[in-house]
């Protein structure tokens, strides 16, 4: 918890979750943070009763993750590495209009080597599995298969089933399949 509030405290961005507070004495820790009444994008894409939503709300979920991506990996002294981006660390309030980023207790500094496998299988970055230095291009691995997740709603590699198929999946350099009638534009930046 400790480096959440380390990390968040670099942090003041219209599309990250503001800490309001924390307590830290004693064997309880606390940490105060904004209230987001939309619940996760996780809970809207795969929760009943399963709301709909436009192209233009995808849209704009995507680009609200990605400016705060962006904004994460050019803060000054050094870029913030997320390393957990998926939609249940996706929160939604104002109507399910405004997205933010939270749970930053897997940030970490650049060019970090990943020991412990934090994070979750299905949005990992294959180096990330393979113990190798990584930057933040992790975070825009993990981006593009939240992009597909939200234009599919459908959950990154739910057909393989066991955590290690996952693992083996994106170390082997598996990509869900592509959307049938995607606008080019969208095909091309999950492709990267």
């Amino acid at each position: 918890m400790h480096n959440e509030i380390h990390q968040l405290s670099r942090t003041c961005h219209e599309n990250i979750i503001k800490v309001l507070g924390a307590y830290t004495e004693g064997p309880s820790h606390l940490l105060v943070m904004e209230y987001a009444d939309g619940g996760s994008l996780f809970q809207l894409l795969h929760n009943p009763p399963y709301p709909p939503y436009t192209l233009a709300h995808a849209l704009s979920w995507l680009l609200q993750c990605a400016r705060a991506v962006a904004y994460l990996h050019a803060i000054e002294p050094g870029p913030i590495i997320h390393r957990d981006l998926k939609p249940p660390n996706l929160l939604l309030s104002d109507g399910c209009r405004l997205l933010k980023v939270c749970d930053f207790g897997t940030a970490c500094q650049q060019h970090t080597v990943m020991t412990d496998n934090t994070g979750s299988a299905a949005w990992m970055a294959p180096e990330v599995f393979e113990a190798k230095s990584y930057s933040e291009k992790c975070d825009v691995y993990s981006w593009g298969i939240i992009l597909w997740e939200v234009l599919t709603r459908r959950i990154p590699f739910m057909e393989l089933g066991q955590a290690c198929r996952i693992m083996w999946a994106v170390h082997t350099n598996r990509r869900p399949p592509l959307i049938v009638g995607c606008p080019k534009l969208l095909e091309t930046l999950m492709k990267r």
